[in-house]
C-alpha cells in the first residue's frame, strides 16, 4: 500500500464520526426493535379489526401486546422508554375509542401527537433551539454546548429539526384528511404503512447532517479533566506547604 492509498488521520476521524453518529441515532431512537415495538399494536388492532369489526377486541389486544413488549423489556433489564411510549400511545388510544365508540378514534392521540411534535420540531427550530439538538445533547456527552460553542453543530441541529418537523407535517396532512373521509380499516393501514418510511427518512436526514457537521464537544471529560487538574493542584499545594514547614524550623533554631 503507497502513501496514497493508506487513509489519513482527518478520513479515520470522519469515519470515527460517522461510526459516533450512527451509534448515538440508533440508541436514541431505538433501533429496529423501537420501530418494532411502534408499529405491532397498531398493526394487531387494524388487523383484528379489519377481519371481524370487533372494537373492544382490536382494543384489548392492541394493550396486551403493548404490555407484552414493556413486560419483555423489564425481563431482560433493557430500556423501556420507546416501550413505555407504546404504551401510553395505545392506551390513550383505547381510552378515545371506548369513549366516543368510534373505532376511527383509537388513531387520534398517536395522530395529534405527530401533528404537536412536528409544530414542536419547526418552532423550536425557528426559535434557534432545535428540538433535536435538545435531545441528542445528552446522548452526544455535550449538552447544551453546541449553542454557544459549537455553531457547525448547532446548525447541523436546526437543519435536522426542519426536516423532522416538515416530515411530520407532511404525514399529518395526508392523515387528518383521512380521519375524516376514510374508514376505520383503510385510516388505519395507511397509518400502519407511514409509520416507519418518514421515521427513517428523518432519521437518514439526521445521519446526514450531523455527520458533516464538526464533532461535539464533550463537556463531561471536560468537567473530569478540571476535577483532576483541580485535585492535583490541592495536591501541590499541600506538598508545598509539608516542604516549606521544616525549612522555617531550621530557621529558628539557627
Amino acid at each position: 500500500m503507497t502513501s496514497l492509498d493508506k487513509p489519513t488521520t482527518e478520513d479515520t476521524s470522519a469515519d470515527d464520526a460517522r461510526a459516533v453518529t450512527e451509534a448515538a441515532l440508533f440508541e436514541a431512537f431505538g433501533g429496529v426493535r423501537g420501530m418494532v415495538e411502534t408499529v405491532l399494536p397498531g398493526l394487531l388492532f387494524v388487523s383484528i379489526y379489519t377481519v371481524n369489526k370487533d372494537l373492544h377486541m382490536s382494543a384489548i389486544a392492541a394493550l396486551a401486546v403493548a404490555l407484552a413488549m414493556v413486560v419483555v423489556r423489564l425481563a431482560r433489564k433493557d430500556t423501556v422508554k420507546h416501550a413505555f411510549s407504546g404504551v401510553f400511545g395505545v392506551g390513550f388510544g383505547v381510552v378515545f375509542a371506548m369513549m366516543t365508540g368510534n373505532a376511527k378514534d383509537f388513531y387520534l392521540p398517536g395522530m395529534l401527537y405527530t401533528l404537536g411534535l412536528a409544530l414542536a420540531y419547526i418552532v423550536t427550530a425557528m426559535s434557534g433551539v432545535p428540538l433535536i439538538g435538545l435531545m441528542l445533547g445528552p446522548v452526544f456527552r455535550e449538552n447544551l454546548s453546541w449553542r454557544t460553542r459549537n455553531p457547525g453543530r448547532k446548525k447541523a441541529y436546526t437543519k435536522a429539526s426542519w426536516a423532522w418537523g416538515l416530515i411530520l407535517l407532511g404525514k399529518s396532512a395526508i392523515l387528518f384528511p383521512l380521519y375524516w373521509w376514510a374508514d376505520t380499516t383503510q385510516l388505519g393501514w395507511v397509518l400502519v404503512a407511514l409509520k416507519i418510511p418518514p421515521f427513517l427518512l428523518a432519521v437518514y436526514l439526521t445521519w446526514v447532517f450531523l455527520a458533516k457537521a464538526p464533532p461535539p464537544i464533550d463537556v463531561f471529560a471536560e468537567m473530569e479533566a478540571e476535577e483532576r487538574a483541580e485535585e492535583e493542584r490541592k495536591a501541590a499545594a499541600a506538598q508545598g506547604e509539608g516542604g516549606a514547614a521544616p525549612a522555617g524550623r531550621h530557621r529558628r533554631e539557627s
